[in-house]
Parts: C-alpha cells; structure tokens; sequence
C-alpha cells in the first residue's frame, strides 16, 4: 500500500488548507481500515487531526474539530482534508496514514506504531 499527499505547500492566514491523499495497493473502502491525518509542527511531537473510516465515518479531533472536514472519493482511491481559517501556527508537515480499527484510547490516534503505513508528508507553511 502507498499513500502520496498532495496539496499547496503555502496557504494564506485565515484561508483554508486542503490536501489530498492518494492511495494505491489497496482500496480505502476495505474494511476495518481508517485513515487518518496526522501533522508535526517544528520541534513538536504528532498531532492526530482527524480520520474516516472504510465505510465513510469520520472522527475528528476535540481540538479542531469545528474546523476539519475529511471527505474522500472512492472512484479514485483518495482522501481529502480541508482546515479552515488556519494561522501560522498550523504549519507543520502533513501526513496521512492507514491504521485498523479503533485505538482503545484518543491518545492512540496520534500514536506512530499503531499506523502500517504512512505517506511521506508535505509540508504546508502558513504565511502571508
């Protein structure tokens, strides 16, 4: 299985930040699987973002959750996010990644050993 991110590597204070994950080898709707964004600012541990489902549940975390959406097109295999009314402070490299199930916990999302595979990031800066 292969993830590939893609998106604008610069985005304006206030707009929104979307980014497309592209998967290949395996189908996003196989079952049991979730795919999750996951971002690292700078000197900073993994923050888990949100995550949807092979069946199209989505959850989001507490923290940004009023400003994440995730959706995904299944004819072509990917998932999207889109952050709104980011500040510079979202700058980080963008990773999604493929878990199965659910963590038993929310501190599980977030979690590197808990994820099979993982894109290679991109990184997104959020500046004027």
């Amino acid at each position: 299985v292969q993830l590939q991110e893609s998106g604008p590597g610069l985005v304006k204070p206030s707009q929104t930040l979307s980014l497309t994950c592209s998967v290949s080898g395996g189908s996003i709707t196989a079952s049991s699987y979730w795919w999750s964004w996951i971002r690292q600012s700078p000197g900073k541990g993994l923050e888990w973002i949100g995550a949807m489902s092979y069946s199209g549940n989505t959850y989001n975390s507490p923290s940004l959750k009023s400003r994440t959406s995730i959706s995904r097109d299944t004819s072509k295999n990917q998932i999207t996010l889109q952050l709104s009314s980011v500040t510079p402070e979202a700058t980080a490299v963008y990773y999604c990644a493929r878990r199965k199930g659910l963590p038993e916990d929310d501190y599980g999302w977030s979690s590197r050993r808990e994820y099979d595979y993982w894109g290679q990031g991109t990184q997104v800066t959020v500046s004027s």
